[in-house]
């Protein structure tokens, strides 16, 4: 990684560029703003740790420049002057994260692995977008929040191992979706994606679905039946709910994923199994497996690779998004006014994306008009008090955001390190934006 530092004094450049090199990193110095500019446009620069007071111009114009020529650059603003105003303006500006003088060398590096990661996030969602779009394959991915772009990371790098993956997230977070998208990431996306819905099979036929039957094996098996292994033969098989499994069958579906085989109900031949198990729930294993409902044994097979769906309330930055793609699916020509739009947007979605989709299509449906307005939204949402609806973006945008730092704080039991890893931003960002969006300190 290029890493720009754009100082004025010698002696913090000098020992800056030393400690970063030393960690690997490829640094460039700069004496000055018009210095930094000039490498910056000379060289493939990912991070810039830039002084905000120099002589031919501050970091605040450095900053809005460089962000013109790359809005995607990284930049950690590193000050003498480490009062609340600065730190809001560099961060308004597009810096993020900001340091005082004298460096902490440690906080420092944490902060740069800490963008690394980003970075690299960043790149493994462009290329699972990229391979969507290239290949058309059948699945759209709506992910603008940090949350979402994690789980596209995780999705890249788990897509070609050929270990079970464990889907957890609540109902209608889109479990099913990702596994699809894990499949047809996989070496085995020219064979079969087969679904079974365990909370939709009565337990006395559990056993033919998953593994199939011979002819005659109980009354009414006039012919055989391959069960779902057998359907996924070379592709991948999604159990969804499988904390809905009987126990019973938790143990029968153990052996067969140990012994790599199955045998149909009524039959004494073994059959070889080539399948990739992806499950997904809405429940928490691990605590069933606490009160005696899920063998441990079984979860620690399935939970070889895990991926937890962040629900829509933890994501709403995606709500505009997710609605324009619903409306172009559905052909509609509606349109949402601010109100609106700006309601749907601080509702807290219990039933997550397919919750939006319904009240989309009801919406639409029954609205006399293609504007969309505040009164044409069902109750539920029309009447929801959870943050206030009124002023302008910039200021509905603020309240969302304030919003997500209770949410992450309460999700934390208000401890403000753990709340800042999970929204992916330093303690001290956190720290400004719970003063700069009033957001009361819980003794």
């Amino acid at each position: 990684m290029y890493v720009l530092i754009v100082d004025d004094e010698a002696i913090q450049r000098t020992l800056l560029s030393g400690f970063l090199e030393k960690q690997g990193y490829t640094v460039l110095q700069a004496e000055s703003g018009g210095t930094a500019l000039a490498l910056f446009m000379q060289y493939p620069v990912d991070l810039v740790l830039l002084d905000h007071r120099m002589p031919d111009m501050n970091g605040d114009q450095v900053l809005a420049r460089m962000k013109e020529q790359n809005p995607l650059v990284r930049v950690i603003m590193i000050t003498a002057y480490g009062a609340v105003d600065t730190a809001v303006r560099v961060m308004q500006l597009g810096a993020d994260d900001f340091l005082e003088k004298p460096v902490d060398l440690t906080l420092l590096l944490a902060r740069i692995r800490a963008i690394e990661e980003q970075l690299q996030i960043t790149f493994d969602v462009a290329r699972v977008q990229e391979a969507i779009d290239q290949e058309s394959l059948p699945v759209r991915m709506i992910a603008s929040s940090p949350a979402m772009q994690q789980v596209l990371s995780l999705v890249l790098r788990a897509a070609p191992a050929p270990w079970t993956v464990l889907i957890q997230g609540e109902t209608g977070t889109g479990k099913e979706l990702i596994a699809r998208l894990i499949h047809q990431l996989s070496s085995r996306k020219d064979g079969p994606f087969i679904t079974l819905n365990c909370a939709a099979v009565p337990e006395g036929l559990f056993e033919s679905e998953l593994f199939g039957h011979e002819k005659g094996a109980f009354t009414g098996a006039a012919n055989r039946r391959r069960g779902v292994f057998e359907q996924a033969h070379q592709g991948s098989l999604l159990l969804d709910e499988v904390g809905e499994l009987p126990p019973a069958m938790q143990a029968k579906l153990l052996r067969a994923l140990q012994d790599k085989t199955i045998c149909r109900v009524g039959g004494e031949q073994s059959l070889p199994m080539d399948v990739r198990i992806l499950a997904a729930t809405n429940r928490d294993l691990k605590q069933m497996v606490t009160a005696g409902s899920f063998r441990e044994d079984l979860y620690f097979r399935l939970n070889v690779l895990t991926l937890a769906i962040p629900p829509l309330r933890r994501r709403k930055e995606e709500i505009p998004e997710l609605i324009r793609f619903f409306l172009a699916k559905y052909g509609s020509p509606a349109t949402f006014d601010d109100q609106a739009l700006g309601q749907l947007v601080k509702y807290h979605f219990p039933g997550n994306i397919r919750e939006l989709e319904h009240i989309l299509q009801r919406t639409i449906t029954l609205s006399r008009t293609p504007m969309i307005s505040l009164r044409d939204l069902p109750p539920e949402i029309r009447e929801y008090r959870g943050i206030s609806g009124e002023g302008d973006l910039t200021g509905r945008l603020a309240e969302v955001e304030r919003q997500l730092l209770i949410e992450a704080l309460d999700r934390h039991h208000w401890v403000q390190t753990r709340a800042a890893e999970s929204l992916g931003i330093s303690e001290r960002v956190l720290r400004y934006k719970m003063e700069k969006l009033q957001v009361p300190k819980k003794n």
